[in-house]
């Protein structure tokens, strides 16, 4: 069990975090991350943060095979820590969008994307054609004062009928009520029939926690939930 409290962590890294996850206005919270680009990675490797690794494992698994031709959009893309996760995971048709240029800027140096958009989720459509994409993945940014659980339905948009959907959040005290919302958001489309849910997945050891507040039980650390979802109509095997 990974011991001591997020107290541990650099002050100047706790406040980074914390500024991002301030319900701070959009214009500012752009400039926060844009800002935060360079050091991001550093951060997050900190924050021990496991989002992208167990989101990509978790797709991997639902995912049939092949995967290299399949086309997935990761939503929020950051600097690319999804994508490095999803490619060694043999996905190889990446796109991204984000609403930070300066983390767009990183993403682009990875070399793992084949398009990358600036788009503001939840202000903004995507900027893809319906039923484009066999997966969607959005790892870390549904959260309280970041994207707000209105953009399912425009997630479900570009995904084809049959494809996938990967989503994360903190089950930290500050996102609660955000992490309530969302999953009666995720409740009500699955009831409607628009997509049915394969796992949701708790997971303890989230990321390390910045404030004594927000860790799970003095562990020092908060958890968090994978969820996958695949569109409706799933397209019948025996046909094939």
């Amino acid at each position: 069990v990974p011991g001591g409290t997020g107290m541990g962590l650099p002050a100047a890294v706790r406040n980074r975090v914390a500024a991002v996850h301030r319900g701070s206005e959009l214009p500012e919270r752009l400039r926060l991350y844009d800002g935060w680009a360079a050091r991001y990675e550093q951060d997050v490797a900190a924050l021990e943060y496991r989002a992208p690794y167990l989101a990509a494992a978790s797709l991997a698994f639902a995912f049939p095979a092949p995967r290299a031709e399949a086309r997935l959009l990761d939503v929020a893309c950051g600097t690319g820590l999804v994508a490095r996760e999803l490619h060694r995971r043999g996905f190889r048709c990446l796109d991204g969008v984000d609403g930070s240029a300066g983390m767009l800027e990183r993403a682009r140096s990875t070399g793992l994307y084949q398009e990358l958009r600036l788009c503001v989720l939840g202000r903004e459509p995507l900027p893809a054609p319906a039923e484009h994409y066999d997966a969607v993945t959005v790892v870390g940014a549904l959260g309280e004062g970041q994207v707000p659980s209105t953009v399912l339905p425009e997630l479900l948009r570009v995904t084809k009928p049959g494809g996938f959907l990967c989503l994360t959040t903190r089950s930290s005290p500050s996102n609660l009520r955000y992490k309530a919302e969302l999953e009666a958001a995720l409740g009500q489309l699955e009831q409607r029939g628009a997509w049915q849910k394969l796992l949701a997945q708790e997971v303890e050891y989230w990321e390390r926690a910045t404030s004594e507040e927000e860790s799970t039980q003095g562990t020092g650390y908060i958890s968090g939930v994978v969820y996958i979802y695949q569109k409706c109509p799933v397209p019948n095997l025996e046909e094939g």
